[in-house]
């Protein structure tokens, strides 16, 4: 049995194998970011089973599957609450929750291999476990940014936000005043703070505003571009993998 982990943390990708291997199988291959994942399923054959955490250091691992097709049994790891988990009961996929408990993951294992010795495999909803998992009816979203500038603190409503990017390993806030502040978080962490029914990702590098765009302009290999009101540094470009989420977010 060909098996896989994909788990940003190294010393838990490292732990979860010999958690793995003390069950009798091999895990072949750990990997740790969503770009990582791709370039290697474009250069490999697929595994017969994936043990992917949600959250990775560049992005959701959803990315991956949204970029390729993968042909392989997924056990989620995850540290996600227990209402999220509802996602991944109702598509019936198996979840181990973080901690990961050994006789929980025997449990797991067991269930992939009677699945695997006949049953069809699951087809997975994707967009319905994301939306379940940002559900913004049990969330509280980020309404302000409190910055330092020199020795005093600003407060930032998040209406004065033009858009979020990052720039040489830094994260940024651009205002409709067109000034930029350095933030304290990663965008994947701002992803998890922000209302997704007022903020898109629209690719690794920007996050968006809808109240915020201009125009929206056809680009390049299917792509849109996005005319913000101030913010001139960088084409703002749509992913060709978003283009179809990003019109659903528009309504």
């Amino acid at each position: 049995m060909n098996i896989l982990i994909i788990e940003d943390e190294k010393p838990a990708a490292r732990l979860l194998q010999r958690k793995v291997e003390k069950l009798g199988l091999q895990v072949n291959t750990l990997l740790h970011s969503v770009e990582e994942a791709i370039h290697w399923f474009n250069t490999n054959n697929h595994p017969d089973l994936i043990f992917l955490d949600i959250q990775l250091s560049d992005g959701l691992s959803f990315e991956i599957f949204e970029t390729l097709e993968i042909n392989s049994a997924v056990i989620f790891t995850t540290a996600y609450d227990e209402y999220a988990l509802r996602a991944f009961k109702l598509n019936s996929i198996d979840y181990l929750l973080k901690p990961i408990d050994e006789d929980e993951l025997e449990t797991a294992v067991n269930k992939f291999k009677t699945r695997n010795s006949g049953m069809p495999k699951v087809s997975l909803d994707f967009d319905m476990i994301k939306k379940m998992l940002i559900n913004p009816m049990d969330r509280n979203f980020k309404q302000r940014f409190t910055i330092k500038v020199g020795q005093q603190l600003k407060m930032i409503p998040i209406e004065e936000v033009e858009c979020f990017y990052s720039e040489n390993k830094g994260t940024y806030l651009h205002t409709l005043d067109n000034r930029n502040y350095l933030l304290d978080l990663t965008l994947e962490q701002l992803e998890n703070e922000l209302d997704p029914t007022n903020f898109f990702r629209a690719n690794r590098k920007y996050i968006i505003p809808l109240k915020t765009i201009k125009e929206i302009q056809l680009y390049s290999n299917s792509r849109l571009k996005v005319i913000l009101p101030t913010y001139n540094e960088e084409e703002v470009v749509v992913a060709r993998e978003r283009v179809n989420e990003f019109k659903e977010w528009l309504g």
